[in-house]
């Protein structure tokens, strides 16, 4: 009888050590290895998601497009990333999830309430700006070289993506600063180009590309983004306001950050200096 039980528990306990490990080669497969509870303690959880991320695959161009895809999947889409956008709030918050550090000094400033809100400028840049960052530790560059840009230099460039200044724009601050280029042809538009739109109404919207929607005779009749939305960080689309929606054709502003090796130089004394928009 003994020997019965003995051997039960003996095959009961293979059977359980052989399943796990099949089960644990299938989990290291297909999911990284989980972050210590320091982690969990001290990073959001984007940044956690990122820590686990595999390193990003470049394209051919070495365009920042699929890092900045890399970063979009990072972000929970369960509403636990609002939206928000209040009038007066600037000095104290910038639409980013969480405080944006270059160079030893805050960029971009997250509400104070915690509760990871962001606006739909702020979430664009704070995407752009994680995605720099990514690639230049990926690259064995400082996190803090953006094209030799210097605090003041992206603190300027931020307010220029804003829209604080006529005809500013996320497209006018890449161009700008040597980062990358605009796109004219809207066929040449890839999912991780930076762009923002108007809107009939007089609304507008800071986005991240991610397609085009077309009509069944093949024409554009709208667009599939990410960006923070009324119901927080997440995908969605519209439609030009020829095609039963309200965006403007005219008003739809794209551009890149292109590789590394092809930033340009850029001259400050031709760059508007929005800094005089900013708190004191």
């Amino acid at each position: 009888m003994k020997k019965t039980v003995f051997c039960i528990t003996v095959m009961t306990f293979l059977i359980l050590l052989f399943s796990g490990c099949s089960k644990l080669k299938k989990e290291q497969k297909t999911s990284p290895p989980k972050p210590s509870a320091i982690e969990d303690a001290s990073l959001s959880p984007v940044d956690k998601w990122l820590a686990r991320a595999t390193p990003v695959l470049d394209d051919k161009e070495g365009s920042l497009n699929p890092y900045v895809i890399k970063i979009i999947d990072a972000y929970p889409l369960d509403g636990s990333y609002p939206y928000r956008w209040e009038k007066n709030e600037y000095d104290i918050y910038n639409g980013v999830t969480q405080d944006l550090v270059y160079k030893g000094q805050v960029v971009a400033k997250a509400h104070p309430n915690k509760t990871r809100c962001s606006n739909c400028c702020g979430l664009t840049f704070e995407i752009f700006f994680r995605a720099m960052q990514m690639r230049n530790i990926q690259k064995g560059i400082s996190p803090d070289d953006f094209n030799g840009m210097s605090f003041d230099d992206l603190f300027n460039a931020m307010l220029i993506w804003f829209i604080v200044g006529e005809q500013d724009s996320p497209q006018k601050a890449i161009e700008c600063y040597g980062l990358g280029k605009k796109i004219a042809d809207w066929e040449d538009a890839r999912a991780g180009d930076f762009c923002d739109i108007s809107r009939s109404g007089n609304s507008g919207h800071s986005v991240i590309f991610i397609g085009w929607v077309y009509d069944p005779a093949g024409k554009i009749e709208g667009m599939e983004y990410f960006s923070s939305n009324s119901s927080g960080v997440g995908f969605q689309t519209e439609f030009f306001s020829d095609s039963d929606g309200k965006v403007l054709r005219e008003w739809v502003r794209l551009a890149r950050v292109g590789s590394i090796q092809n930033y340009q130089s850029f001259d400050k004394s031709t760059i508007p200096d929005r800094k005089t928009y900013a708190p004191k």
